[in-house]
């Protein structure tokens, strides 16, 4: 703190605003963390019930207990366009027709498409945030590192001396900014890569599950 209160203004700012960025990439990573753990636990449990269970209403009436579960999202599109499509058939007095005359196994898999997406784009929020930390933090640092040096440099021009006594406060500027920078940049970029990959897992997951999902659509509903 006394290295801190003895910086100049330029640097305090830097200094300020790699905290700001070091405080919010923490409160992210923590956040996907339990994000992206609920996620990966609620699929595990959501699959199983999904290949125990006999019927899709049953299915649906069970959601509730997957919620945290992105492929819970796939399952209600991909069953709600399932059931208007029986229910415009229905109409037609044609069971045999979602597959040809309307189009069915197509509008449920732009429905799953869609779903995908969205999870994909709620799964990947704020992460943006983290690879904007990692990749200007340094740089940002690098900024107050050579401001110090600078005032360093300046100091020994004005007292004609280039004791330690004269440079030691730019020099001490300078590793601290480069410091807090990295301090900021590191786990910002270690929390990214480790997201990536878990989300990742997860859209592996939902690509197969709706896959899975379109092929029992298929053999169970649509005409051949």
């Amino acid at each position: 703190m006394g290295m801190f209160a003895s910086t100049g203004l330029v640097v305090k700012l830097v200094l300020f605003l790699l905290l700001y960025f070091s405080v919010v990439s923490w409160g992210i990573i923590f956040y996907k963390l339990l994000q992206v753990s609920r996620a990966n636990g609620a699929s595990e449990r959501f699959l199983e019930f999904f290949w125990k269970a006999k019927r899709f209403d049953a299915i649906s009436g069970q959601l509730d207990r997957f919620t945290n579960s992105p492929l819970t999202v796939l399952f209600q599109e991909g069953y709600g366009e399932l059931k208007k499509l029986q229910e415009k058939v229905e109409e037609k007095a044609d069971p045999n027709s979602i597959s040809t005359d309307l189009g069915g196994i197509d509008n449920i898999a732009r429905a799953l498409r869609r779903a995908t997406t969205s999870e994909i784009t709620r799964l990947e929020k704020y992460l943006t945030f983290l690879a904007t930390t990692g990749a200007t933090a340094p740089f940002i640092g690098l900024f107050g590192t050579v401001w110090g040096i600078m005032t360093a440099f300046e100091k020994i021009g004005q007292t004609g001396s280039a004791s330690l006594a004269v440079v030691a406060p730019g020099i001490a500027e300078a590793l601290i900014a480069t410091a807090i920078g990295l301090v900021a940049a590191i786990p910002a970029v270690m929390g990214y890569n480790h997201f990536q990959h878990k989300i990742k897992v997860l859209i592996s997951e939902m690509d197969s599950f709706s896959t899975e999902f379109l092929n029992i659509v298929q053999r169970n509903f649509a005409g051949r």
